[in-house]
């Protein structure tokens, strides 16, 4: 526990209690940082020069092009938030799958996919479908245990489909690209997905009651302007997807240049809506600025806490805890999961991405763990934190928009199955990395006992002679007919000649 001295423990120990205190976390962490930074220089335990490249490293925060990402992608979600393309979406899709038994939540997991792929934010997926489904759903028989958790789960789903911040930041924090990391939350998504529905359809089968069929008059006939509806619908979220994403994975734009794109292509929505407006667009730079902020102040204080951190060995001493759990990188990989599980209680994801996440990559990457795979697992594992009854935040946003008559417990404990579903996602990416890696670029397979290196000898026997690469032969060699002889060389051995 102190093979490293008792100031790392210490300093992890006081950024907890600052935590629970409940002091901002950006000043929490600069405040501990600075606090012990001073505390090691007077007892010898840390080194002034550190303290030195503090100015330098927030500098390349601010200056760092991907974080542009952040800013570009939130304002494209609180546009497209406000444009009525939800509304669009869900009543369509809704009124398509309403005559099936669950329709109107399999509507919703569909509909928060495509919200996820668009505007990347929970709190607009969960308010959006909560506002526009959660009447409905109730009127017409739906559980309401049942509808508060699909509604909340599926717009959590946000944070694991690309174009997520969560990923972004993560790709970031372990040095990899967006790309990969996009590519790499793709199979999730999937999966995450199909479990949701494969549950719905489950229940449609034992408890039919519980997701009754919306009747004929409230989804009315299957016709041609209803197909026409969910494609207005479904074809420009398409086409804005292939514009942010598929401008990525093609080598097309960065990340930041496809955000720029996804703005464009959001007031494009908008326009189409009819919902372009100046205070759409005031009430969009308003909430992009508040988050922005908050990622860069939370990014200065954890740089700030970082670097005394390792200075003071911290890493050293996080890697040495980490890597003497039983299990080799199955058990770290189990441990660090449940870890931030229970972290996920009281930290949003941005803190745990900023704080924790620089202690873990380091002991990943020590134990051959994929560091592309290892964010993915924990972005799908940080998505618990808004399910957690009874701090999640996608239970607030749901609690706040809910009708009086559905009580708080019933949304507790109807987040309770989708919250167990989530982990089940966990533990098949843990025990099928596959699921991750499959799609990614792994490049040419080439088997490394194949490769052979033959470098020409020197010397002048054997078959080993230095070969020519054009040059005058030297030593006093005989020239090639029709050239001069080269000069012979100097001997080394004597003193130089100085001719008058």
């Amino acid at each position: 526990m102190f093979e490293y001295g008792i100031m790392p423990p210490a300093m992890f120990l006081g950024m907890i209690i600052f935590m629970l205190y409940g002091f901002p976390v950006a000043f929490s962490l600069s405040a501990v940082g600075l606090f012990f930074g001073l505390l090691g220089i007077a007892t010898g335990h840390f080194e002034f020069a550190f303290l030195q490249a503090l100015p330098f490293r927030i500098f390349g925060i601010v200056s760092n092009d991907l974080l542009l990402a952040i800013p570009f992608f939130t304002f494209m979600g609180a546009v497209l938030e406000r444009c009525g393309l939800a509304e669009d979406l869900l009543e369509g899709t809704g009124k398509l799958f309403g005559a099936i038994p669950g329709g109107l939540a399999y509507a919703v997991i569909l509909v928060g996919a495509i919200l996820g792929a668009i505007t990347g934010t929970v709190a607009a997926s969960v308010i959006t479908m909560g506002v526009i489904s959660l009447p409905i759903m109730l009127k017409y028989g739906y559980n309401p245990r049942l509808a508060t958790g699909v509604i909340a789960a599926s717009g959590t789903i946000t944070q694991v489909i690309p174009p997520s911040l969560v990923l972004i930041v993560l790709a970031d924090q372990l040095g990899r690209s967006v790309g990969d990391m996009y590519l790499g939350a793709i199979g999730p998504s999937i999966l995450q997905v199909t479990i949701f529905m494969l549950f719905i359809l489950g229940l449609s089968i034992l408890r039919p009651k519980d997701v009754p069929p919306l009747p004929p008059e409230a989804r009315g006939e299957l016709n041609a302007a209803l197909i026409i509806k969910v494609l207005w619908g479904m074809i420009p979220s398409i086409v804005l997807i292939f514009l942010v994403l598929g401008t990525i994975f093609m080598g097309l734009a960065t990340p930041t240049e496809a955000g720029a794109l996804g703005v464009v292509g959001a007031m494009a929505l908008a326009a189409l809506h009819r919902r372009l407006t100046w205070d759409l667009i005031r009430q969009g730079m308003h909430s992009t600025m508040t988050i922005t902020s908050m990622v860069v102040f939370i990014l200065v204080g954890a740089t700030c806490f970082s670097l005394v951190f390792q200075g003071m060995d911290g890493g050293l001493w996080i890697e040495y805890l980490l890597s003497h759990v039983p299990g080799g990188a199955v058990g770290f990989l189990i441990f660090v999961n449940i870890f931030i599980f229970f972290l996920a209680f009281f930290l949003d994801f941005f803190e745990i991405a900023f704080i924790v996440l620089p202690m873990l990559a380091p002991v990943a990457q020590s134990l051959g763990i994929d560091l592309i795979w290892f964010g993915v697992l924990l972005c799908v594992n940080m998505q618990t934190s808004f399910m957690h009854p009874p701090f999640g935040f996608a239970l607030f946003y749901l609690r706040s928009i809910a009708p009086k008559s559905v009580k708080t417990k019933d949304i507790y404990i109807g987040a309770i199955p989708w919250l167990c579903m989530q982990l089940i996602l966990v533990a098949i990416i843990i025990f099928w990395p596959e699921s991750v890696t499959y799609w990614l670029d792994k490049g040419p397979d080439v088997d490394l006992n194949s490769i052979k290196i033959e470098i020409p000898g020197f010397g002048n026997g054997g078959g080993s002679q230095m070969p020519n690469f054009g040059l005058p032969p030297i030593d006093g060699a005989p020239a090639q007919p029709g050239q001069p002889a080269p000069p012979a060389m100097p001997n080394f051995g004597e003193p130089p000649k100085i001719n008058p």
